[in-house]
């Protein structure tokens, strides 16, 4: 699994907070979930084409995908917003126009290469005794390719915004694409031709609701591709990212790899990984990776002002409020998972294949939810480097974190199966989380006591609430499988859940349960 996040920050905060840090983490936030619920409808639509073809839409939107690591939100962009802040307005207004020529010139070459060699790139990405249609896949892989131009630019769009703290165009431009996509596949008709196609308007909307901003904002760039001495600084810089983002790559190749496999898995496990993978990077993203984004300027202003007792002391209150979040929805998740991939189906699963996918959509998504608070950690530690300009330390870990998850599921997921995903993902978690710790620790000093005493009483309470969740699922006499009926169970049993939870972390008067009273009471 590639959670978006174990990379790069999408782009370096300003010196001086523009917002307050409330404003901030509340824009991304609804931001967050406009985007991912959004997707969750996107995903609900794909999943009414039959499971041949959305298992090889699932393979051909991986090739555009797997590319944009390093030219979209990966170590092109990420390497040019550091150097684009160092300079002048008008060295910056340079530098953007040729940076963004040259990334257009790249992507043209790069969509004609993937054109081309679209059937030795599907047959890398797909095991030999193969449960998707190759000659689908390979098809869709060309149609796709646009997209890496679009996405691309989308990026740079979004990096230049957010280096300012404008984070309310970029923040809800993944909603226009959610929007733009939904729209064209409830309007083209059923077919390969048109689901890719949906895809790529999807990314047109992406990138064309950011130029406005860009506009006001003195930001847009008129790319060319005339010489910049600072796009070589640039250059230089990707080599560290560039480390990070192949292993995620290399990880992502071998799922793909493996879910093909007929012989271990039927025909809709990729759709059921792409499902589970939705659900998870909505929880993810809304819980975890947006609070911690919306706080990352703080992190970096301590750092500057070299103010390591507030720097230990901002570590401390992320990782308590993360990881107060994320605990429970493990929980929840672990406890309902057939139900929350349920919200996925506008039809009750028919079939052998719709059966197969939606049993896999599950198993992955059960497994991957014990991930969660170990993944929030790295999540926080990771930015921690990142503020401290500890950059090679931190893509070095993450690398090795993501050869070694490819390396669990080598070894676990052909006995243990679906299940083998999250427990791989979990180990490799908590590893890095150990790493990181250390070398936090030798640097800094991390606030140990303070940490463990946080989890040692949330994860425990966490555990009730999923149990009382799971009772109250048993007591129903509902079936997981069809989204109208799996509503109720959710509401009741994750609403008895939250309530153990809530109610546990009162009687023990933790803090963060208090400034969540307070911002009701407001």
């Amino acid at each position: 699994m590639s959670f978006e996040d174990a990379g790069p920050p999408g782009a370096p905060p300003p010196t001086s907070p523009k917002k307050s840090l409330r404003a901030n983490t509340i824009i991304v936030m609804l931001g967050t979930l406009g985007s991912r619920l959004s997707g969750i409808v996107r995903q609900q639509i794909i999943n009414t084409f039959a499971p041949a073809l959305t298992d090889a839409f699932t393979v051909a939107v991986k090739v555009p995908n797997l590319l944009r690591e390093l030219l979209a939100e990966g170590a092109l962009v990420n390497s040019f917003i550091p150097v684009y802040k160092t300079l002048n307005t008008q060295g910056r207004r340079e530098l953007a126009q040729a940076f963004s020529g040259v990334l257009i010139a790249v992507n043209l070459l790069l969509m004609a290469a993937g054109i081309f060699a679209a059937p030795w790139i599907v047959d890398q990405l797909l095991a030999s005794s193969s449960n998707v249609d190759r000659e689908l896949a390979v098809y869709m892989t060309r149609l796709l390719m646009p997209f890496l131009m679009l996405i691309s630019l989308s990026a740079i769009a979004m990096g230049l915004l957010n280096a300012d703290e404008h984070f309310r165009e970029s923040s809800f431009a993944p909603v226009a694409f959610n929007i733009a996509s939904i729209a064209a596949l409830l309007i083209l008709p059923n077919t390969a031709t048109w689901l890719a196609f949906g895809w790529l308007i999807g990314g047109v909307a992406q990138l064309v609701v950011q130029l406005p901003a860009l506009n006001r904002f003195g930001l847009l760039p008129a790319p060319s591709l005339t010489r910049h001495p600072a796009v070589g600084r640039v250059l230089r810089q990707m080599a560290p990212f560039t480390l990070t983002a192949g292993a995620r790559q290399f990880l992502n190749v071998y799922v793909t790899s493996l879910l093909s496999n007929a012989q271990q898995f039927p025909r809709g496990t990729q759709t059921g990984y792409s499902n589970a993978e939705a659900l998870f990077t909505m929880v993810n993203g809304l819980f975890v990776v947006s609070p911690v984004l919306a706080v990352f300027p703080r992190f970096s202003q301590a750092a500057a002002e070299k103010d390591w007792t507030q720097f230990r002391a901002l570590t401390a209150s992320t990782i308590r409020t993360t990881t107060f979040l994320a605990a429970p929805m493990s929980a929840l998740l672990i406890a309902l998972a057939p139900f929350a991939v349920s919200m996925i189906n506008l039809e009750a699963p028919r079939g052998t294949a719709e059966l197969d996918k939606f049993a896999a959509g599950s198993g992955i998504l059960l497994g991957w939810a014990f991930a969660l608070v170990p993944w929030a950690l790295v999540t926080v530690l990771l930015r921690t480097f990142y503020a401290r300009e500890r950059t090679r330390e931190a893509v070095t870990i993450s690398a090795i974190g993501f050869v070694l998850e490819v390396g669990l599921y080598r070894l676990l997921v052909p006995g243990l199966g679906l299940i083998g995903f999250g427990l791989s993902t979990t180990i490799s978690g908590l590893l890095m989380t150990a790493a990181l710790i250390v070398l936090y620790r030798r640097a800094v000093g991390f606030p140990a006591r303070e940490v463990t005493g946080h989890l040692l009483r949330v994860v425990p309470l966490a555990a009730v609430s999923g149990g009382a969740a799971w009772l109250v699922t048993r007591a129903l006499p509902i079936q997981p499988g069809f989204i109208l009926t799996s509503i109720p169970v959710l509401a009741l049993a994750g609403g008895a859940g939250l309530a153990v939870y809530l109610g546990g972390a009162l009687a023990l008067r933790m803090p963060e349960v208090g400034a969540i009273t307070r911002r009701l009471k407001r």
